[in-house]
């Protein structure tokens, strides 16, 4: 009798770089504690980032720039990542590199217009007609096909939907049934079907149908309250990039010169600027309504020297709008030439930018900073090292850099399973940081061989 050991087949979450963030890591008080939220030491850039998340919130910051600048390695990504944590999942936030703007289809502007259009929420409240409630019944009519073959074609569906102040018996058309299989509808499941549009939304499983399991996929809705058929507030989250995507598309027929057009049409086109202006003015309108509000997000862009003279004298005016994000930079330069000039200026950006910018410094860790964040990666990681290996990857650190001595906890993990341990010890820090460089030693080993390489 053949047993084989087969792996578990449970997903494992991808471990990435800034996993183990969380957050801020402030009191109450906007104070920052010394660890917390997966975060160590930088005390006074943490709570500068915390004032900036108050004054996203009430909407005091709009159109003003923060510039996170400090040696490689300090923490400038997850500090960025730590204030979308905070602001949550409504607001916001697009990250992007500096080097991503340089593009052979499209202008450097239109890269820099579409990620300042991504971090700009819109909050859309209607109140629409809808039909809600539990589906107790659903069930297609079918005919013979109209083209005479052998297949059925739905001709209505009859779908009952049930609320706590009774049931009611509908006849939908065939394309709110292929709605109803897009969003996956089953008897039991709580829906709401626009009466103007024929959109179907799911809104979750009906909470009678409820299991005794503490944590399930599903989530459980309870029974809607009132008539099937109301009047209900919905609130739509959408970016004014998505607003904009939606009215470039070109809106052609069903016939096969249509569909041929759209199919040989370039993936990535520029989005005109007039019909941008066009959708400001639609948003502006719905703002001045009521029927809107401007949620202002986060543009976070790293890598800032990256960009260009064009880049920065377009981000100058487009910090002015009316309708602009609030913008993060990045950066571990210290005085350089502004990319494609001979202007030396602080981190690559010019003055002019400068005067503009909330500058957060970020330090490098100290020993003790350093063995906390190895800490919290192993932990992360799932990985069990001792006090003195742990102690020792501190030492790597302060020699080489903090993400050098981080990269080795995995080859040192698996040295050690290979040595039959579950832990990690000393030895297999050191067999391990045998095998992998750090930039230091690399450049050093460079200088010392030089006439071996091709210069």
């Amino acid at each position: 009798m053949k047993i084989e050991e087969v792996q578990s087949t449970t997903k494992k979450q991808r471990i990435a770089t800034h996993t183990h963030i969380k957050g801020l890591g402030l009191d109450g008080e906007g104070r920052a504690i010394p660890l917390a939220a997966g975060f160590v030491g930088q005390l006074m850039a943490r709570e500068a980032s915390g004032l900036v998340v108050d004054m996203i919130r009430q909407k005091k910051m709009a159109g003003r720039a923060l510039l996170l600048a400090g040696p490689p390695g300090t923490g400038k990504t997850a500090l960025a990542l730590g204030i979308s944590q905070e602001l949550g999942s409504k607001v916001p936030f697009c990250p992007m590199v500096g080097s991503e703007v340089y593009s052979s289809e499209v202008k450097k502007t239109e890269v820099m217009m579409e990620n300042f259009r991504r971090a700009i929420g819109l909050r859309i409240k209607e109140n629409k007609e809808v039909y809600e409630g539990e589906v107790t019944e659903l069930s297609p009519e079918e005919t013979d096909s109209v083209t005479g073959g052998y297949g059925k074609s739905i001709n209505h569906v009859i779908i009952g939907l049930k609320t706590v102040k009774g049931t009611k018996q509908l006849k939908l058309d065939p394309t709110i049934y292929d709605a109803l299989l897009k969003e996956k509808v089953a008897v039991g499941d709580v829906i709401y079907i626009e009466a103007n549009s024929g959109a179907v939304k799911r809104v979750g499983r009906s909470d009678a149908f409820a299991t005794e399991f503490d944590l399930e996929a599903e989530e459980y809705v309870p029974l809607p309250k009132g008539e099937v058929h109301k009047k209900k507030e919905i609130v739509q989250d959408v970016t004014l990039h998505d607003l904009d995507a939606a009215n470039a598309r070109p809106q052609g027929g069903q016939d096969i010169l249509s569909l041929m057009g759209q199919m040989m049409k370039p993936k990535k086109t520029e989005i005109t600027d007039k019909l941008r202006q066009e959708i400001n003015k639609v948003v502006n309108q719905y703002i001045d309504e009521g029927v809107a509000e401007l949620v202002p997000g986060v543009l976070f862009i790293d890598e800032v020297h990256m960009l260009d003279m064009e880049c920065f004298s377009y981000l100058n005016r487009a910090l002015e709008s009316s309708l602009s994000p609030i913008v993060i930079f990045a950066t571990n330069r210290g005085i350089c030439n502004v990319r494609g000039t001979d202007i030396s200026s602080p981190h690559g950006i010019p003055v002019d930018l400068l005067d503009r910018l909330a500058i957060v410094r970020t330090d490098t860790y100290g020993p003790a900073d350093m063995i906390q964040i190895l800490a919290i990666r192993a932990q992360v990681e799932d990985l069990t090292i001792d006090e003195e290996s742990l102690a020792y990857l501190g030492e790597i650190g302060q020699q080489a850099s903090l993400r050098h001595a981080v990269q080795l906890l995995s080859p040192a993990s698996i040295v050690a399973r290979m040595n039959g341990r579950d832990s990690i010890c000393k030895a297999d820090l050191e067999e391990a940081s045998s095998l992998y460089l750090d930039a230091k030693s690399s450049a050093r080993l460079l200088q010392e061989q030089q006439e071996r390489y091709i210069s």
